[in-house]
């Protein structure tokens, strides 16, 4: 079973790839609350390719690596990649409101799905937030 979260981010479908794959963008929307953020990203993207994203508590407290690899890309439609032993698609989907990002993930077992799911969603949100504030 995979969860799966969506936001639709109203911009056009370029500045939406583009914030989802540049490493200056990833720094300012990876992170699901405001206490955490992103230090250092990394994209290679293409299939083979590798991403890595660092991610820490703002006080220092916590941090940790996430990173995996590039498995599928179709531009402005498709992002596959595996981390671990785990897989996740992100899907765009241009629509009259926007940009649907639809987000599919293996889950992992430390964490309930339901943290999960909240997790991934608020940087999700985040993101949209991220994007649509670079609109003029």
């Amino acid at each position: 079973m995979n969860i799966i979260v969506n936001a639709t981010v109203k911009a056009p479908i370029e500045m939406v790839w583009a914030s989802y794959t540049q490493p200056e963008d990833i720094k300012q929307w990876n992170a699901a609350s405001d206490d955490w953020h992103t230090t250092v990203s990394h994209v290679d993207l293409r299939v083979g390719g590798i991403f890595s994203s660092r991610m820490e508590a703002k006080d220092g407290s916590f941090g940790f690596d996430f990173s995996g690899t590039y498995t599928k890309i179709v531009l402005h439609e498709l992002i596959e990649y595996a981390f671990g032993d785990r897989t996740a698609s992100i899907q765009f989907t241009p629509s009259i409101e926007g940009v649907n990002v639809r987000i599919s993930f293996t889950p992992e077992s430390e964490h309930s799905i339901e943290q999960q799911r909240e997790g991934w969603q608020a940087i999700l949100t985040r993101f949209a937030k991220h994007v649509e504030s670079k609109i003029p």
